[in-house]
């Protein structure tokens, strides 16, 4: 481990893109490979567009269409108060968690510690070098968890690139001892089968339990093996980390879950999950994986239980990460169509493919179930050169509303109201134009969530963010004060 210290807009529609129709016929032939790529150690990707693309882009910037490259615009009720550019850790940048003061961003080199006492003027803590995509993060306490989820030469933070064919090979989860945030210490890790795509922990008094979701077995990968129908759970005791091992490996699928194609084309076959969203004061969790969306009881944290599952192998391709409503008769999944590397929201593609499946949670304990209500999709599209997905979001606490702010790579920040689960609609966003109109790039917000009166985003590609939102109807959100937010790991915001 290396520390290293260190204007509003109208509303635009785009014409449809002369390439588009090609676009959506391959990411609906597309399997799990193509729809969930894996960037590994390497930086955001960028593909080549056509001379009609690239004209198409530049023309509806001359037009006023679409902001310009790197042009900020937002909505009239949210302010832009500050940005910090990547420093030291130049790689992908990835997930956030809060404590206290302090904002821990993930990266795809390691990860960064930001004080955020100023939301005006964040500093820059801290920075750890410690490579292993997507280095997925969390904290708890005095610990941080880092997900590794490409195959490496050894657990250390100085461990270089190896095939996942080699036995030697290692992918998990790393622990580290933040006490003292300018000197984080890496203290324990734990080898899981096929790595650590994302976590989510399930706090208790003495112990941490984690859980691990990744995906995409092979044969001829001796650590991940198929099948892999379910989640690695390591229990994590607090006064020795150092201790922390796998536990348990509950089986979800015991049926194999949705097959993809070719029986339902265009829908990732699901082997194992890709995020868990827990409720602990609830005793329950939502599961998104791959072709599935689960919704289990975490009684017993070892032990999670099955409570229903849907699938929508009609406008779903990829089922990717899970939020609660705090009233727990709601929850939102999100569809990563075309695995957070294509262009999808313009009106080829439409409303409903790469979109928020709103679900109402109906029923009383292990007879509850989900029952689809709506789909939410960005209206801004964006050009063929920008990669927009839907992403990583949080709830904003507010009595008697359901409000969410999200992620949606170069489709930017959206704040969304889905009060009415059948009537969902956008009430503020916030985005950068493209990046380039000559190549399809990934960037634009990674995460975008909401702690304690601001909203904070890690940009993949151009730094962290810090926004405020200033709204009758989110307003109160900022009286709801929080010493700690891991945003897949939901607080009870009312009645602490």
């Amino acid at each position: 481990m290396i520390l290293l210290h260190t204007s509003p807009v109208r509303r635009r529609r785009l014409g449809v893109a002369t390439a588009a129709a090609g676009l959506l016929a391959t990411l609906l032939m597309a399997g799990p490979a193509a729809a969930t790529p894996d960037p590994g150690d390497r930086g955001a990707a960028r593909t080549g567009v056509s001379a009609a693309q690239e004209a198409e882009a530049a023309a509806a910037i001359r037009n006023g269409e679409i902001p310009g490259v790197d042009e900020i615009v937002h909505s009239s009720n949210i302010t832009h108060l500050a940005n910090v550019p990547k420093d030291a850790l130049k790689g992908t940048n990835t997930d956030l968690a809060f404590q206290g003061k302090y904002a821990f961003a993930g990266n795809y080199d390691g990860f960064r510690i930001f004080d955020i006492s100023d939301p005006r003027s964040p500093r820059t803590v801290s920075q750890v070098l410690c490579p292993g995509s997507q280095n997925d993060i969390s904290v708890s306490g005095n610990l941080l968890f880092l997900s590794t989820d490409s195959s490496r030469s050894d657990n250390s933070c100085t461990s270089t690139t190896q095939p996942a064919t080699e036995k030697s090979s290692w992918e998990g989860m790393k622990i580290f001892d933040i006490s003292d945030k300018r000197n984080p210490k890496y203290v324990a890790a734990v080898e899981t089968a096929c790595g650590s795509h994302t976590h989510t922990l399930v706090p208790e008094r003495k112990n941490v339990y984690v859980y691990v979701s990744s995906y995409s077995p092979s044969a001829t990968f001796p650590d991940c093996q198929p099948p892999h129908d379910g989640i690695s759970v390591i229990k994590v005791p607090r006064n020795a980390p150092e201790k922390a091992a796998v536990v348990n490996f509950p089986v979800l699928f015991p049926d194999g879950g949705n097959p993809g194609a070719p029986d339902n084309p265009g829908v990732s076959r699901t082997t194992g999950c890709h995020d868990i969203t827990v409720l602990p004061s609830k005793d329950l969790a939502a599961g998104a994986c791959m072709g599935d969306g689960l919704l289990f009881s975490i009684k017993d944290p070892e032990n999670p239980k099955i409570i229903d599952r849907v699938q929508d192998n009609v406008n779903f391709a990829f089922w990717h990460s899970a939020t609660f409503n705090q009233t727990t008769d709601k929850v939102v999944f999100t569809d990563e169509l075309g695995g957070g590397g294509a262009a999808t929201c313009n009106e080829e593609i439409g409303p409903k493919r790469g979109a928020n499946g709103i679900y109402d949670i109906v029923g009383r304990g292990d007879h509850r179930k989900l029952v689809f209500r709506s789909y939410f999709k960005i209206d801004r599209p964006q050009a063929d050169t920008e990669v927009c997905v839907a992403h990583n979001g949080s709830i904003i606490p507010v009595k008697g509303r359901d409000l969410m702010v999200q992620a949606w790579y170069q489709g930017g920040v959206s704040v969304w109201d889905f009060t009415d689960s059948s009537k969902p609609k956008e009430i503020g966003y916030f985005e950068r134009g493209p990046v380039t109109t000559d190549a399809v790039t990934t960037a634009g917000p990674w995460s975008a969530y909401y702690y304690n009166g601001y909203i904070y985003s890690n940009d993949i590609a151009k730094g962290f963010d810090v926004l405020k939102l200033d709204d009758r109807r989110t307003d109160p959100a900022q009286r709801v004060r929080l010493d700690e937010l891991n945003v897949q790991t939901q607080p009870e915001y009312f009645g602490r």
